[in-house]
């Protein structure tokens, strides 16, 4: 009796493990601030790389920082012949590996230091740090280390723009 019961409750540890691990897209998901950018990574043709094993770190831009952008933007890189400028935009706002606030940090030093990390794109992003936040290029990261079974997302308050021309990795 003992030995079925233990049994049962290995089983259902195990059940509830898988049941916990999420991608990427799912952990924006249930975020609920995530929306656009789930919208554009699936205009973009990006939603599968962002489920796959990884790891990824996603510098993730809210719907408020999508809603910031010049009016009109949004609207024109959603259309299906702009699908390409999207996916490099998108592209730019993740690292291949995981990297943590606390990688961050020790990687930049004190606030006068900055670092260089490359984007999915190839194109350089740059890390640094103020007084009581990160950073990457000019956005500040308002939300860190939200864990996904294939990366960590880090919430930033922009959408970040890649310099341009850029020759992605994917």
């Amino acid at each position: 009796m003992m030995r079925s019961f233990t049994l049962a409750v290995a089983v259902a540890c195990c059940t509830v493990s898988i049941a916990l691990a999420k991608d990427i897209v799912a952990t924006a998901k249930d975020a609920g601030q995530f929306a656009i950018l789930l919208k554009a990574a699936e205009a973009a043709g990006m939603t599968k790389i962002l489920q796959s094993p990884g790891p990824f770190t996603v510098f993730a831009p809210t719907d408020a920082a999508f809603q910031a952008l010049p009016p009109g933007t949004l609207d024109r890189l959603m259309k299906p012949e702009n699908k390409q400028e999207l996916a490099k935009i998108l592209g730019y706002h993740v690292l291949t590996g995981r990297l943590t606030s606390t990688d961050v940090s020790k990687v930049v030093g004190d606030a006068s230091q900055k670092a260089a990390a490359a984007s999915l794109i190839n194109a350089p992003l740059t890390l640094s740090k103020g007084e009581t936040w990160l950073m990457v290029n000019d956005a500040r990261i308002v939300k860190n280390d939200v864990n996904a079974d294939n990366g960590v997302v880090q919430v930033i308050d922009k959408v970040l723009i890649p310099p341009m021309p850029i020759q992605p990795k994917f």
